[in-house]
């Protein structure tokens, strides 16, 4: 079984060492000049070095390298790890100067402990859209064996297969010296920027519903509601006290994705987010439109939880419907 990191392809066996890397393509100033923004991971432990005493680093860090540096709250972690989540925005420049103080803060602290396990503790976890790992894995695997030949660190892309029920972003993992990381990184960026799709996600909440932080993540129990109608859960002491509805629209023609087959996807959404979601029935349109009626009910925090999944369903199925 593949563990959560598993390679789509990494770096060949024999030593990573040239004597002279050749110089940085450069990429097209307006390329270099397009906000974007990147995610990676951080240990909870590690996020606190990077905050500093009353927020003294991270303030100093966005002065040096002209970007925005946001974290996850505490205990907001990646699904399945116990990290948090960095999101670095700016220019290009500005993401990888950024993200060198990062590691190289982190890197001075683990040397000053005199660890043993450093290289295997100072690998640069990136968060991609599954949409955009195929920019990066590129035709049979062209794009990604360039950036490894090129940086000369170790990429892997996790499998798609591994993620939990609506996320829909993966770990692309870079190894090796800092240097070899930070090449790496920035060809990665580089490319992500070129992917429009990739950008618009720069302003979506970079935090994951505290579902999925849960000890447990197995199927729902098996008896949900039949015949794809939509789950009723009681909402939990908060959800009561601050119940409110939104509706939103989708489409008739994906309406199937968001219920699932015997409703399942719905009720996992509606478990996730903590919210009840109904849908209207066939031919119950938005005035105006062929979209039927979603309206999500519980507290403001369920509802964005419960919206971003089933938007999630939908972008990735009009993805694959364009490609």
């Amino acid at each position: 079984m593949e563990s959560a990191e598993s390679s789509y392809v990494s770096s060949p066996e024999a030593p990573r060492r040239r004597s002279s890397p050749p110089p940085p393509k450069s990429p097209t100033s307006d390329t270099m000049e397009k906000p974007t923004y990147v995610k990676f991971l951080v240990s909870n432990a590690a996020a606190g070095s990077v905050i500093g005493k009353g927020g003294a680093t991270i303030t100093d860090f966005q002065s040096q390298s002209g970007a925005r540096i946001q974290l996850s709250r505490n205990h907001e972690f990646f699904p399945g790890t116990t990290d948090r989540i960095i999101m670095i925005s700016g220019t290009i420049n500005e993401i990888l100067k950024a993200v060198e103080l990062v590691l190289t803060k982190l890197l001075n602290e683990l040397y000053s402990e005199e660890s043993e396990d450093v290289e295997l503790k100072t690998k640069l976890r990136l968060i991609v859209p599954n949409s955009s790992c195929g920019g990066i894995i590129g035709k049979q695997g062209s794009t990604i064996k360039s950036f490894i030949e090129d940086s000369q660190a170790g990429i892997k892309i996790s499998p798609q297969d591994n993620n939990y029920f609506g996320v829909n972003d993966r770990l692309v993992t870079l190894t090796g010296t800092l240097e070899e990381q930070m090449r790496a990184a920035d060809l990665i960026i580089s490319k992500l920027s070129e992917d429009s799709h990739y950008t618009q996600l720069m302003n979506a909440p970079f935090s994951y519903p505290a579902a999925y932080n849960a000890v447990s993540y197995g199927p729902p129990p098996p008896n949900g509601p039949p015949n794809g109608a939509a789950g009723k859960f009681q909402d939990n002491k908060e959800d009561r006290n601050n119940s409110t509805s939104v509706t939103i629209g989708v489409a008739d023609s994906h309406i199937g994705l968001v219920v699932g087959r015997g409703g399942r996807t719905i009720m996992e959404i509606s478990q996730g987010s903590g919210a009840r979601i109904k849908i209207s029935d066939r031919g119950d349109f938005i005035s105006g439109t062929t979209e039927r009626k979603v309206t999500i009910t519980g507290s403001q925090r369920a509802i964005q939880a419960a919206e971003t999944m089933i938007m999630q369903k939908v972008n990735y199925a009009s993805e694959r419907a364009l490609d």
